[in-house]
């Protein structure tokens, strides 16, 4: 299982690689590009406004979308992710071109995760950190429509909540060149690492497969994407980056402690930036140049290197991710947030001065 996971990453990376310049190119010749000039905000300095064209989700579904197709038979599960996926970037294609409302964006992320958990995929449980697991597979409402059919009310409610959450926090960490493909690469290779540990248990040989092919897919993107840019992951590449890795989590066994520990920093970014906008009676859709990789921006360092930060956050956190156990993972993320709070409370003071 071990080399087809290699396989699948270096198949995937080889496809995104050979579409990611001839996607770049086709939105060039159609004049699709994103011109910050035009919708300037305050973190972007002279080396950020060359315009550059997105639909980075392009090249990535694809690469996801045939090697899976190679390694894995498509079974209902596999049907429903890559549907679901290919809403995903539909509405991401759009958005990349035209712009769509944060409100539409959102009932589409619903739309996908409802197709997802509509071909069987839900979190039947999650574990308890001190002790046990807590399951979630009643309530259930059996309904007879073309045959019999069961909704595990508190399973699918907590599939859909997750999914919509990656969707959208993993796309707001995509504030610099290179970051977002680089983290999710290094995110999902420590998934399929952890599906190895486990590789005797049958179920979770799609985990390694569709793992590898993302960070694949990812991976051959990323030297498009890296400073400067060639071309942006667009809201297709960056919703895309958010529902695997939310997948991942579930088809993984409701790994979602792992892969809120791999996200750690998206993750608690999000939460934070989500509650000062909620204080400040502000939209929690419209960006306010306030996140981690902003206040980095302020503080002097350079893009590449706040990419590089963030690629060297995941890996450490995947790597420490692999020894541990539910109540250990939990205290580290409680640390992380305490680590996080006084690193920013810092920021805030020295660029204050």
């Amino acid at each position: 299982m071990i080399f087809n996971f290699i396989a699948a990453i270096f198949i995937s990376s080889l496809i995104s690689l050979f579409l990611s310049p001839i996607t770049k190119n086709y939105f060039i010749k159609r004049g699709w590009i994103e011109d910050p000039q035009q919708k300037q905000r305050k973190t972007q300095n002279a080396t950020a406004l060359r315009p550059v064209p997105r639909g980075g989700g392009i090249p990535v579904y694809i690469s996801v979308l045939i090697t899976s197709l190679i390694f894995l038979p498509l079974d209902k599960h596999l049907f429903g992710i890559l549907l679901a996926s290919f809403t995903v970037l539909m509405i991401g294609v759009w958005d990349d071109i035209k712009d769509i409302s944060p409100k539409l964006r959102l009932l589409t992320n619903i739309l996908s995760a409802l197709i997802v958990v509509g071909s069987g995929i839900g979190i039947a449980y999650i574990s308890n950190p001190f002790g046990g697991v807590i399951n979630l597979s009643t309530p259930q409402i059996t309904f007879n429509l073309f045959g019999p059919h069961t909704i595990w009310i508190l399973s699918d409610l907590l599939a859909i909540l997750w999914i919509v959450w990656s969707m959208n926090i993993v796309g707001w960490a995509n504030g610099v060149e290179g970051q977002l493909p680089g983290f999710v690469s290094i995110s999902a290779i420590f998934i399929g690492i952890l599906g190895l540990q486990y590789s005797s248990d049958i179920t979770q040989w799609p985990v390694i497969i569709l793992a590898g092919s993302v960070a694949g897919a990812y991976l051959g993107f990323l030297p498009f994407n890296f400073f400067p840019q060639q071309m942006m992951p667009g809201y297709s590449g960056k919703s895309l980056a958010g529902f695997f890795l939310a997948i991942l989590a579930i088809l993984s066994g409701a790994k979602l402690a792992t892969v809120i520990l791999l996200l750690g920093i998206p993750m608690i970014d999000a939460a934070f930036v989500i509650l000062r906008r909620l204080k400040q009676g502000k939209p929690i859709y419209l960006g306010d140049g306030q996140h981690l990789h902003h206040r980095l921006l302020k503080h002097g360092l350079t893009r590449p290197q706040i990419a590089i930060c963030y690629w060297m956050f995941s890996f450490i956190l995947g790597f420490i991710s692999l020894y541990l156990n539910s109540q250990q993972k939990f205290y580290v993320f409680i640390g992380l947030i305490l680590v996080f709070i006084g690193f920013t409370l810092q920021l805030s003071r020295h660029n204050s001065r």
